[in-house]
């Protein structure tokens, strides 16, 4: 019989919280087992500071013990879902458990700036603690599906919802379909320029070896997440929503193997360069002009 990972939860202020342990614990993904879980939250983050303690309460009557801190997690843990909504404080709960040498999954956004995220990357390196960090979408089924075609990829134009959050910008939601653009592309973009208006963001970002890739956000109601990929011999069309597997147990999937290997699928200096772009593509929303990775 395999193994179950005991897995620890901290930041109880997102509802991914309640997907992942309704999904591990109901053995809908196996191999891990939520155990316990420490509630977190950021007062000066209202999207935080309203939702902790109804999640929490949720999370405690699915039979999570509730500890009093991050280091009381990392004790009792074989593998740590860092779930707290506000990215603000990623660098700060993960400092405070690394010496744990605990397997880190660090929900989006990793880090809301580029400094924040190179000194997680230290850390983990000192400690030698395995991290990994993505937003589920990246591993949705529909999106795996179409990167098994053949033929080269020379261009991804992706949309979705994107709501914005005053102290994150677009990591608050940008993340999703600029993790997609990545999925796709890969690392080696060079330039950002963003477009927007009160109900539409576009975020084109150059490739050093002459890709394009875009990111059309929007705020008119439509939660649709898609792409279009461009290769020589036609565009493939990919609807998220019409995935049979939902993409959140695609990603507790990849984490899975992550938590038993230690090693994370997307290399550092990928995540790298996403927080970089999302920081790049912040800047630029606000001059309006080009910003260079």
């Amino acid at each position: 019989m395999e193994t179950m990972i005991k897995i620890g939860m901290i930041g109880l202020d997102t509802s991914h919280v309640i997907a992942f342990t309704k999904l591990l614990n109901e053995r809908q993904v196996l191999g891990g087992e939520i155990i316990a879980a420490f509630p977190g939250g950021s007062k000066n983050m209202e999207f935080s500071s309203l939702r902790v303690e109804g999640f929490t309460k949720e999370i405690r009557e699915q039979g999570i013990k509730i500890v009093q801190s991050l280091e009381d997690v990392a004790e009792v843990c074989d593998a740590i879902l860092l779930e707290s909504v506000d990215g603000r404080v990623h660098l700060e709960q993960f400092s405070k458990i690394a010496a744990f040498r605990k397997p880190t999954f660090i929900d989006k956004p990793f880090a809301t700036t580029s400094e924040d995220a190179r000194e997680i990357f230290r850390l983990s390196e000192q400690f030698g603690t395995p991290v990994m960090s993505c937003s589920a979408l990246r591993y949705s089924e529909g999106l795996t599906d179409a990167l098994n075609h053949d033929g080269a990829v020379y261009g991804v134009d992706c949309f979705g919802p994107l709501a914005m959050e005053p102290t994150h910008g677009l990591f608050w939601y940008g993340i999703h379909t600029v993790e997609m653009l990545y999925r796709m592309l890969g690392p080696g973009c060079e330039k950002v320029t963003v477009t927007k208006n009160d109900n539409h963001d576009l975020i084109v970002g150059e490739w050093k070896d002459g890709r394009i890739g875009s990111v059309r956000g929007n705020r008119k109601g439509n939660s649709s997440f898609g792409a279009l990929i461009h290769r020589e011999k036609g565009t493939q069309y990919v609807d998220i929503n019409a995935d049979k597997k939902p993409y959140y147990a695609s990603l507790l999937e990849e984490i899975i193997q992550f938590f038993k290997t230690g090693k994370s699928p997307i290399n550092d200096w990928e995540t790298l360069e996403i927080t970089r772009f999302l920081e790049a593509a912040n800047e630029s929303r606000e001059t309006g002009l080009m910003v260079r990775l």
